[in-house]
């Protein structure tokens, strides 16, 4: 599913690239640019079959394209300098994997094409109009996020009909973020069940958050798609 969905996500890069490339200068090599949230570590399964799928294409950096990778570890003030510096870079195309990613080069810049890989909302937190025109300087993948939430607390009460309580782990990082914990405990509601919100501002919260779920009497847990937890 990933790996799809960032093979799409590559084809709408690449398609950004060309539409650019009608404008470039002749004999101008292409500079794109990736912003990853996370560290490289975490990066890495994503990072190499987009370069293969570059070579597939016949694009061999260092040859006849040049990508420029920025990895902000998780860091948001680091995000935004990098997002501003591959702007002052002037690359003709940004590759945003998280929200956060595409939030920082959204605020660097109104006229970059910005190709995003896992938008949990893209319409709801403004980098398009609506799904079908998408308009401005964003387009790319959505996870579908409110409607997924909803569809894991439904499998939870399903794989375990006794289930009364259930904890929704979610770093807390934007309003899209609260929004996902609002989306899940609307389906838990409905579903008779009680949702503890587990909210986690950094590393340091992860265990914490547990043992407060595991003392509220929480039964099962849901994870939603998050850099974070993954790196985690």
């Amino acid at each position: 599913m990933k790996t799809s969905m960032f093979g799409f996500a590559l084809t709408v890069l690449l398609l950004a690239l060309c539409v650019s490339a009608q404008t470039q200068q002749p004999g101008k090599t292409p500079r794109i640019g990736v912003l990853e949230y996370g560290a490289y570590s975490s990066a890495a399964p994503r990072v190499k079959p987009f370069q293969q799928g570059l070579r597939n294409l016949g694009y061999v950096e260092g040859k006849n394209i040049i990508v420029e990778y920025r990895y902000a570890e998780l860091r948001p003030d680091r995000l935004r300098d990098y997002a501003n510096e591959l702007v002052r870079l002037k690359v003709e195309v940004i590759f945003a994997s998280a929200d956060v990613s595409a939030q920082a080069v959204k605020a660097a810049s109104n006229t970059v094409p910005i190709v995003f890989a896992t938008a949990t909302d893209p319409v709801r937190d403004g980098f398009v109009s609506s799904l079908a025109r998408p308009g401005g300087n964003l387009t790319g993948l959505s996870l579908l996020a409110p409607e997924l939430n909803g569809k894991r607390i439904e499998l939870l009460k399903e794989a375990f009909p006794k289930l009364t309580k259930v904890g929704f782990v979610r770093r807390v990082s934007s309003a899209s973020s609260e929004r996902s914990i609002e989306d899940a405990a609307v389906v838990a509601k409905a579903l008779g069940l009680q949702l503890q919100a587990i909210r986690l501002k950094d590393a340091d919260d992860i265990e914490s958050g547990f043992e407060a779920a595991k003392r509220a009497g929480v039964q099962a847990l849901a994870f939603p798609p998050s850099v974070f937890l993954s790196t985690h």
